[in-house]
């Protein structure tokens, strides 16, 4: 056994935490615009929202290999205008942790939105509320609930997330090397410790997040109940 580096653990939590900020924020507004309206092709739309909830996580990193590499729309945008690639590099971890997180956190705040009597915003409007200030007094309070729940399960995501990580990422040790693929690289070697090492402490992650999520919401039940 090698000497066990703790990179990948401080890896995962800063790109699975830029990836829950981001989902969370984006989520929220996407949810809200799309969710709460009616408009022609809003299947369709929510249909790709989704489609990474269904897709194997390497056709996810070939799409994104796809889009970012040198010779993709994105990436050759990119390399041209600022002389920057995301392919094998954190930044390629970060976007693969983004897309493959979003769609909880979408389908949660949508939720969300929708399990509330809208008449209490309408109300709200028709005594002279800002929309903005509707939202933030009324609107996200009410959804807090499932929003926070698509906030844990979206971080346990992209915390955990693997096959789009290799495809766009790569592994580079002490530079794209997360938990997951400390693990499967671990296992690769023939360095069983290491891998049991990290397998433990991913599990340990993902079950405190669920298990802190399941005691809040039990708690905010009970605190509801006796009201």
């Amino acid at each position: 056994m090698s000497e066990i580096s703790f990179y990948p653990l401080l890896l995962s939590l800063k790109t699975a935490g830029i990836a829950t900020l981001f989902t969370f924020v984006t989520g929220i507004l996407l949810a809200r615009l799309v969710a709460r309206n009616s408009f022609p092709g809003k299947s369709a739309v929510e249909s790709v929202i989704l489609l990474p909830l269904v897709l194997p996580p390497t056709v996810v990193g070939f799409g994104l290999l796809y889009m970012f590499g040198k010779q993709g729309l994105i990436g050759k945008l990119l390399l041209q205008w600022f002389d920057f690639q995301i392919v094998f590099t954190w930044y390629g971890a970060i976007i693969a942790a983004i897309v493959v997180s979003f769609p909880l956190m979408y389908q949660s705040a949508s939720a969300a939105f929708r399990q509330y009597d809208r008449n209490i915003e309408n109300a709200a409007r028709t005594m002279g509320s800002p929309k903005w200030k509707v939202f933030w007094t009324i609107s996200f309070p009410l959804a807090w609930p499932g929003l926070l729940a698509g906030l844990v399960l979206a971080f346990a995501r992209a915390l955990g997330e693997f096959g789009a990580t290799l495809m766009i990422a790569g592994y580079i040790p002490n530079v794209t090397d997360t938990i997951p693929l400390a693990i499967y690289f671990a296992v690769e070697s023939g360095d069983m410790t290491t891998a049991k090492f990290w397998v433990t402490i991913i599990v340990v992650l993902g079950f405190g997040a669920i298990f802190w999520l399941n005691w809040w919401s039990a708690r905010n039940m009970m605190r509801h109940t006796h009201k």
